[in-house]
């Protein structure tokens, strides 16, 4: 994909304004105060951490369209964006007749905290997770060109100076690790000469070269696959310090992570194992590690582990039974977004993949369903995927007991 910043450098103050209602983030939600309602709901507010997969629209202001006034914003969240879309921190929170927003917006060092706040709205700025955020570095995915990535470590000491402390009746949601996964997947030794295809393809043109005997190349594969296992597990361990220390030891209660996915069963993993069956290996490989460490970082703790991870799977191999018709190909096609975009985006980046029935700046393959195609682009869901995502994650929590027999539809 070309740089985008090309798309923000030019965007206006005012654009970070209006972020808050374009691209998809719906206004707010009519929440219904009866004493009966109030009674049976045990959250007053939902609290996330997280990267891509829980940004509810970080970036909006960066895909606004030149020129256009008022600003029409082709995206803003990594799914199929429209008027309407929301991710599965929004479907979460909508049911329990809550409302979560951005904790804060922008791109390319122009930033704004809780835009909801210019409408009475700043309790509801409880949103932290951003593309491309890592666990603790903050030079995170797209960094170098704009994205904020704010790491889960600040984006939880941000809510603490927000609000001082956490209530023991927020649902706090933790969903991170995709993007230390993909930094042991980086190809350019210049951002991370340790990573793990860096070693790799280092060691294989070793081994073309006669430098090293295969079998000495398939040691040294073995070696960097251990150390790179080992970093994901580490990032998972600081993880769940940051839990156990700044979210249960200043009043946390009800704290549930969600797990790595297997990247290998996403489009762009089905694509990466048949080109290298040995990069294909190492993406499950990265994520059980960190999976591991979650486990173990967690042992003996009030928190509940969401394995979002099993599901997912569960829904690519079969689809039909999760009302899927397609999990295999993205709904945002890349040939018609380039278009749209003046080739500014070519890969079909879902950020920003529009699906405004009917609009110029539609991005959506011809013949897809954003809602029983379960994929938006190679990695990341569509509003319907979104929507199993938030049903089976209110599934697992009423059977533990923390919905207290709420119906996971009260709420919609």
């Amino acid at each position: 994909m070309k740089p985008i910043k090309s798309w923000s450098t030019t965007l206006a103050a005012a654009l970070l304004l209006a972020a808050c209602g374009g691209g998809g983030t719906d206004g707010p939600t009519t929440d219904t105060t009866s004493s009966a309602l109030n009674a049976r709901r045990p959250f007053t507010s939902v609290v996330s951490f997280g990267d891509s997969l829980s940004d509810v629209g970080t970036y909006t202001p960066a895909t606004a369209i030149p020129g256009s006034s008022p600003p029409i914003y082709l995206g803003g969240k990594f799914t199929t964006n429209s008027a309407t879309s929301k991710i599965w921190v929004e479907n979460v929170a909508a049911r329990l007749g809550l409302m979560v927003t951005p904790a804060q917006v922008g791109w390319n060092g122009r930033v704004q905290d809780c835009p909801a706040a210019a409408q009475g709205l700043a309790a509801t700025c409880t949103a932290y997770g951003q593309g491309g955020a890592r666990v603790t570095d903050p030079f995170g995915i797209r960094h170098d060109i704009g994205a904020l990535t704010v790491p889960i470590q600040v984006q939880i000491d941000r809510h603490l100076q927000n609000f001082k402390t956490f209530k023991s009746t927020d649902l706090i949601l933790l969903w991170a690790g995709a993007n230390d996964l993909l930094w042991q997947m980086e190809q350019d030794p210049a951002k991370n000469p340790e990573s793990f295809v860096v070693k790799l393809f280092t060691i294989q043109a070793q081994a073309q070269a006669g430098q090293i005997t295969p079998a000495e190349a398939q040691t040294r594969i073995g070696q960097a696959l251990a150390a790179s296992q080992a970093v994901m597990r580490t990032a998972a361990l600081e993880m769940t310090g940051y839990i156990r220390t700044q979210i249960l030891a200043k009043g946390g209660k009800y704290v549930a992570v969600l797990t790595l996915p297997d990247p290998a069963v996403t489009p762009e993993g089905v694509a990466t194992t048949a080109l290298s069956p040995v990069l294909g290996a190492a993406l499950t490989a990265f994520s059980d590690a960190f999976n591991q460490g979650l486990k173990d970082g967690l042992k003996g703790q009030a928190v509940q582990t969401i394995d979002i991870r099993t599901f997912i799977s569960d829904v690519v191999a079969h689809p039909s039974n999760h009302h899927i018709v397609n999990a295999t190909v993205p709904a945002c096609d890349a040939e018609k977004m380039a278009r749209i975009t003046g080739g500014a985006v070519t890969d079909g980046f879902s950020l920003f993949c529009n699906a405004t029935p009917g609009a110029a700046y539609n991005g959506i393959r011809d013949g897809a369903n954003i809602y029983s195609w379960f994929f938006a682009d190679q990695n990341h869901p569509t509003v319907g995927g979104y929507r199993l995502i938030s049903d089976e994650v209110m599934r697992q929590l009423k059977s533990v007991g923390w919905l207290r027999g709420q119906d996971s539809e009260d709420f919609l």
